[in-house]
C-alpha cells in the first residue's frame, strides 16, 4: 500500500504542476492595452501570442490595462 500511496501523490503533484504550467502560459500570453489616462481611450494593444490579433477596434475579453499619457 505505500507504493500505491506514492504513485498517488506523485500523480496529484504533475497534476498541479500542469494546471499552474498552463495558467502561468495564460498569463503571459495575455495581451497588453494601453489606455490615455486623460482620455480614457484604448491607444494601443500589445499582442504576446503569435495567433492573437487585437486591436483596439476589437479588444480580447481579458488583458492587462496599462495606463499611459
Amino acid at each position: 500500500m505505500k507504493g500505491l500511496g506514492e504513485l498517488l501523490l506523485v500523480v496529484a503533484a504533475v497534476l498541479v504542476f500542469v494546471v499552474y504550467a498552463d495558467a502561468m502560459s495564460n498569463v503571459l500570453d495575455m495581451p497588453d492595452v494601453h489606455v490615455s489616462n486623460s482620455s480614457q481611450q484604448c491607444v494601443n494593444v500589445i499582442n504576446y501570442a503569435p495567433e492573437d490579433d487585437y486591436s483596439c477596434e476589437n479588444l480580447p475579453e481579458i488583458y492587462n490595462q496599462v495606463w499611459v499619457k
